[in-house]
């Protein structure tokens, strides 16, 4: 059971989301990821970054992910007319894109300099034009009327890695807690998903059963949480199955899926550029 502070308690218009967070261009993933999500009734998206990157599909996912988060379900099966506006950060990826990936390892790299050409090939160049436009808007964190989120943590929302290990991380730990802006965080990056209490509690969602549903946010003034809600299109605790959040202001859920992962690897594998690496993490999810 989750323990957050007494505010977050009370907040009925708060509409279903799905967070999601490193899709990687996996489009296989996302199809599977959304489609769910629409039919557990989830009326906005909120994007923890690194839609692109690794992936074979970085125009798809980016122009899905626009859409979304501006209110707009597109062709999503059973989504709703319209969503809620949400919210899209930048991750490291983004942040590549933008500048240089010059601290990447050669396989992410590639995989970056590859997705940079890709979005330039857009059919129609307003099409490219566009998605910069958005890619350079992202920020880096955000918070609304209940959380916090950040690509990587609160303290360093873009390159800051938090894993279940850093639990034992007392200085860590307690700087990450004093960076946040709200009772609750979440967090993606890492691709392992997990929920750090700020008593050095920790829960990690393992298993082949899914949902998982944490209950309600209770108030508890002395603790606050940050929550890891995995990687859609590049799982890396080795469980190769998607991993969301679905929150409403009071209840959590982390949700396991699988999807189509020969559709991805075969995707990537059929792009020249892309590292062989790239594919075969996938069918492991490491």
């Amino acid at each position: 059971m989750l323990c957050l502070v007494h505010r977050l308690m009370n907040n009925p218009g708060y509409p279903l989301t799905a967070i999601l967070s490193d899709l990687h261009g996996n489009r296989p993933a996302l199809e599977t990821a959304l489609a769910d999500a629409f039919a557990r009734g989830a009326r906005r998206i909120v994007c923890l970054g690194d839609v692109v990157g690794y992936g074979a599909d970085p125009r798809w996912t980016l122009r899905r992910i626009m859409d979304l988060v501006r209110g707009n379900p597109g062709e999503s099966a059973g989504a709703p007319p319209s969503l809620e506006p949400g919210l899209c950060l930048q991750g490291n990826h983004e942040f590549g894109l933008l500048h240089n990936a010059e601290d990447f390892n050669p396989k992410a790299r590639a995989a970056i300099d590859w997705t940079r050409d890709e979005i330039n090939r857009a059919e129609v160049r307003e099409d490219s034009y566009a998605m910069w436009d958005f890619l350079s808007e992202l920020e880096p964190s955000a918070r609304d009327s209940v959380a916090m989120f950040a690509h990587g943590s609160p303290r360093d929302p873009v390159r800051e890695y938090l894993l279940p290990r850093d639990i034992a991380d007392d200085g860590k730990m307690r700087s990450l807690f004093d960076c946040m802006v709200a009772p609750i965080c979440f967090v993606g990056h890492s691709h392992v998903p997990a929920v750090f209490y700020e008593d050095r509690r920790l829960y990690r969602p393992k298993g082949i059963e899914g949902p998982y549903d944490l209950g309600d946010l209770e108030a508890d003034p002395e603790v606050r949480v940050i929550i890891n809600v995995g990687s859609v299109g590049q799982p890396r605790d080795g469980d190769p199955r998607l991993s969301y959040v679905l929150f409403d202001g009071r209840h959590l859920t982390f949700v396991r899926l699988e999807y189509d992962v020969e559709r991805a690897v075969d995707a990537i594998r059929a792009v020249p550029e892309l590292p062989e690496h790239l594919a075969a993490r996938l069918l492991v999810g490491r």
